[in-house]
């Protein structure tokens, strides 16, 4: 299905198809339809062909369902209350002003105006703590244009200019950070083999520093016959590699599970990577995390337990 066909603009909404949603939460399309069917969790919007829609919101229902799951609880113990209880915790006028904020930073970029992007993240981290303006601000953002850009409605240069931007900010707060922590377990970060993006792989290192981790981020494009050596030379608990896009399949027949051979700990992807090559990543001995840092976090601390 083209890119453009997958998100559907409405006045003050965006709904996107059960495809998209998807490629997103990393929940299969059967299983999100068993979901509304079976036990009423999911509502999704219908259109009069009876295409299912999906708003922001129900992704975060979806994400929420997984969260549970993963905690231990079976879909048939999950109520949509209990989904009502962390959705309701954010006020209409909350949700307007983040969609303002995502909408306000997406003009910035097609306008190449840093200064403006400057005074519109920096009015958010006034208000908010770092966590919920990733959380709330910057993910969604970079899901928003990456679809834009996927769907041939933007610019290589805003994407370039964004990303410049961006990776100097969460390049600071990195290098800023409270290096306090000697404990924690140590994870090696890399960005997959062709992955020449590491916005993503820079947030997840900052969440998992806050969670008690010590990283050792290597960047993108990583070659991973040399990520065993530098794990074990720094007795990691765990590596995880980090992309966006769908791995080659000399990196998930090959190399990958060399890497798991060698590594003698846990192998972890994350992104849309391990969504777009779920099945092949578990079959080469690794584990497909999805793209939600909390849930994927959530899943290292139980995977290292």
């Amino acid at each position: 299905m083209n890119a453009k066909a997958d998100i559907i603009e409405y006045p003050g909404e965006k709904l996107y198809t059960i495809g998209t949603v998807s490629k997103l939460t990393g929940v299969g399309a059967i299983t999100l339809r068993a979901w509304e069917r079976r036990y009423g969790l999911i509502e999704p919007i219908r259109k009069e062909s009876g295409h299912r829609l999906f708003t922001r919101q129900h992704i975060d229902q979806i994400n929420r369902i997984t969260a549970l799951t993963q905690q231990g609880l079976r879909i048939s113990q999950i109520s949509p209350e209990m989904l009502e209880t962390e959705v309701q915790t954010e006020t209409d006028e909350e949700s307007d002003t983040w969609n303002e904020h995502i909408n306000s930073m997406i003009a910035a970029i097609i306008d190449f105006d840093e200064e403006r992007l400057e005074e519109i993240y920096n009015e958010a981290l006034s208000l908010y703590p770092i966590g919920m303006v990733t959380r709330k601000l910057l993910t969604p953002l970079l899901i928003e244009l990456g679809l834009r850009w996927a769907s041939d409605q933007g610019w290589i240069a805003e994407e370039h200019f964004f990303a410049f931007y961006l990776r100097n900010k969460i390049g600071a707060r990195y290098h800023h950070r409270a290096r306090n922590n000697t404990n924690g377990p140590r994870l090696l970060l890399a960005g997959l083999p062709g992955e020449n993006h590491e916005i993503g792989l820079l947030l997840f290192a900052l969440a998992a520093h806050e969670a008690g981790y010590r990283v050792i981020p290597l960047g993108a494009n990583m070659p991973l016959h040399e990520l065993a050596y530098v794990a074990k030379k720094k007795n990691c608990a765990a590596i995880l590699l980090s992309g966006a896009i769908e791995p080659s399949s000399r990196t998930l027949s090959r190399d990958l599970p060399k890497l798991v051979e060698q590594a003698g700990m846990p192998v972890l992807v994350g992104g849309l990577s391990s969504v777009y090559a779920c099945d092949a990543i578990n079959r080469a001995g690794a584990e497909a995390l999805g793209r939600d840092v909390e849930h994927g976090l959530a899943r290292i601390d139980s995977v290292l337990s």
